[in-house]
């Protein structure tokens, strides 16, 4: 898909629900449960953040947030959503996979559902990424696994797309990791992301 198309896409689904949230406005549990990580005055960057629900709970937390996103509609949100909230957040209208992602920034990136990459991309994606963190930044990354394809409770169908132990321990065999588990767990994160699903989930540091 293109980088039009894709923000097409997203503009669309983000516009289809008027002005409620398609992913909800609360945050992702996984990253919620790893609140001890978290120290006020960090650096955060939360990557293809949608509507804003994990960018502006960073920034609650005290943390200095950056969030990129495709969607001119998913951004508009996320700044509504802040503006609710009582907080400030950088919000960067960019395409994950495009964006220059400055060296050694961040104390803590966010990758939730960020499986539109496909395994070239992914591996680009990754990389951006893990040279964005400082040394001992952390990525804090969930998505789904191929069993999700059974359970069809959102997710991308493209199993090449989709997240097992192997491939996240491959690729992050530079990086400590401190947490990698495959779980299934409901979600009810607004519309798009409801009912059982099958889940990995992965917290790893960046040595030095």
């Amino acid at each position: 898909m293109s980088h039009v198309d894709a923000q097409d896409f997203w503009s669309d689904r983000y516009r289809a629900v008027g002005k409620d949230y398609l992913f909800g406005t609360e945050p992702n549990r996984f990253l919620t449960s790893q609140a001890a990580l978290i120290r006020p005055g960090q650096r955060a960057l939360s990557v293809a953040d949608g509507e804003g629900r994990n960018a502006v709970w960073l920034a609650q937390q005290g943390l200095d947030v950056t969030a990129i996103d495709l969607s001119t509609v998913a951004i508009e949100k996320a700044e509504t959503l802040a503006a609710q909230r009582g907080v400030a957040v950088d919000f960067v209208l960019a395409d994950a996979l495009c964006w220059i992602y400055p060296e050694d920034t961040f104390d803590l990136v966010v990758a939730i559902f960020i499986q539109f990459a496909a395994p070239d991309e992914r591996a680009r994606l990754f990389d951006n990424l893990k040279r964005t963190l400082r040394p001992g930044g952390r990525i804090v990354l969930q998505g789904y696994t191929p069993k999700q394809l059974e359970y069809r409770t959102g997710g991308p169908s493209a199993v090449d797309n989709l997240y097992t132990l192997s491939l996240l321990r491959s690729a992050f065999d530079d990086f400590d990791i401190e947490v990698l588990d495959e779980y299934e767990e409901v979600l009810a994160e607004g519309s798009a992301h409801r009912g059982l699903s099958a889940l990995a989930g992965m917290v790893a540091r960046k040595p030095g």
